[in-house]
């Protein structure tokens, strides 16, 4: 590698001194960007100078401007449609992004387009055939336009973009990004960042063809500070008790905070969300199987403090910046010490304070220390009065039971895996047949990334 900022840090305090335009320093002044956070400080003044770019920081950490203001500082010299193409890994983060560049890109009339499963597609098309200057695109949706011949070109982008790029490259995207990446020009300069270093992304800087900058934070431990990260423990049957009694128990204290509860699948979300409405407390659910505009709408809601509580997938774990958050209920151990990286990071943001409560049963207690391993600190006991709990067990039970009967009712699920099934009939495939490729695919990543971890930990011992 030409240079490598583990061992090369810079020192710019301000905008200024990272080579911006005057212009986009008086917009980061506007917007309250002050002074330039490590990754802007490392990032920025690399990728202007044409640089490829790896940066890797904790959640929070400005990873968005850091390549939205060196791709703005480029495009006002030859602006021209379309410029970059920024990919996510979520529809929610999508948007999130497309807001802070026409925020930053406003005073030279920044054209930006969200391409996102959910809408309508003609309507997208016609977006992307006026050349915006910036596209931004979860990757199903763009592979989508690309086989259906839409009428737009990618040939003369300057920059790719892969925003939380551990999850786009490890994940199931493999197939819509050799779609995307078979009609971008071999000439143009990419970007990946990301709040967690993986394997994968190490793979990518030891391999790549032009030798990009590499930038990782390098705090021992992978959360900030001002998070306080504590554990419950309690019965697997009364953890829904618990998780309502700590929302209603914090709302009390700290009316004007906003919390968000993290839940493994979507129909779990969906029923937590019915039984806290049913108990009384106001919620908007978010996942995948809502429609796009509800899931746009909840997510409004919960941003304009309409809504205190917002319970999710993980489709929500990256990138959503909600300074008013300030408590992370994780109602799961997540199985990937990663996800949990990325889901305790909505709240403790840029310098703020925030707390993270895991909610841990008995047979969650390997997955705790996985994590605790990962992070390089312990979890402490957060203190509940199970009495409090005990009082709301009944009321609870009664309230979940009836959304799960509302919900089998509805057939909740079935549709999204028919359609699915439909889409895979039409392109002439056999469902089973590609549910059991995927099943192998699977099965050999696992295998894969299990005997790299042993191999890992011999070296280690050596």
């Amino acid at each position: 590698m030409e240079e490598n900022a583990k061992t090369s840090e810079s020192e710019a305090n301000t905008f200024a001194e990272l080579g911006l335009n005057e212009w986009l320093v008086n917009q980061c002044t506007a917007v309250g960007m002050i002074k330039p956070t490590p990754i802007q400080r490392n990032c920025v003044p690399k990728i202007i100078e044409g640089k490829d770019c790896i940066g890797c920081a904790k959640t929070g950490s400005g990873k968005t401007a850091a390549f939205a203001l060196p791709i703005l500082q480029t495009l006002c010299e030859d602006p021209y449609g379309i410029f970059a193409l920024v990919i996510t890994p979520t529809r929610e983060l999508a948007f999130q992004s497309a807001e802070q560049f026409q925020v930053l890109g406003k005073p030279i009339g920044l054209k930006v387009v969200v391409v996102t499963g959910g809408r309508d597609m003609m309507l997208q098309g016609l977006e992307l055939s006026r050349k915006p200057h910036i596209v931004i695109s979860t990757p199903g949706r763009l592979a989508d336009h690309i086989d259906s011949g839409t009428d737009f070109s990618l040939k003369r982008i300057k920059f790719l973009v892969l925003d939380e790029a551990d999850r786009l490259l490890e994940d199931n995207f493999g197939e819509q990004l050799q779609t995307i990446f078979a009609v971008l020009p071999k000439l143009r300069q990419t970007l990946l960042f990301s709040a967690t270093m993986t394997e994968t992304l190490q793979e990518l800087e030891e391999i790549a063809m032009n030798k990009p900058f590499f930038w990782q934070c390098q705090d021992a431990v992978a959360t900030v500070e001002e998070l306080d990260q504590r554990y419950v423990l309690m019965p697997a049957d009364v953890k829904d008790a618990y998780l309502v009694h700590l929302l209603a128990d914090y709302q009390e204290q700290h009316s004007h905070s906003s919390v968000i509860v993290f839940t493994q699948t979507c129909k779990y979300c969906q029923i937590l969300a019915i039984v806290c409405r049913d108990i009384g407390i106001k919620c908007v659910a978010l996942h995948s199987m809502i429609p796009q505009r509800q899931r746009l709408a909840s997510l409004a809601k919960f941003k304009s403090n309409q809504v205190k509580i917002l319970i999710a997938t993980d489709v929500a774990s990256r990138g959503l910046d909600i300074p008013t958050v300030d408590l992370v209920i994780n109602h799961n151990v997540p199985h990937r010490p990663k996800d949990y990286i990325h889901r305790v990071g909505r709240t403790a943001r840029a310098g703020r304070g925030g707390l993270a409560i895991t909610l841990v049963t008995q047979f969650d207690v390997k997955l705790v220390h996985a994590v605790e391993e990962r992070i390089n600190m312990k979890l402490v006991e957060y203190e509940v009065k199970e009495d409090e709990v005990t009082k709301i067990l009944t009321e609870v039970a009664v309230a979940k039971r009836e959304a799960e009967i509302s919900l089998d009712e509805q057939d909740f699920g079935e549709k999204k895996e028919i359609n699915k099934r439909k889409k895979l009939i039409l392109e002439g495939k056999d469902p089973d047949e590609e549910e059991r490729k995927r099943s192998r695919k699977d099965k050999t990543k696992h295998k894969h990334l299990t005997a790299r971890k042993h191999s890992g930990n011999k070296a280690k011992k050596k």
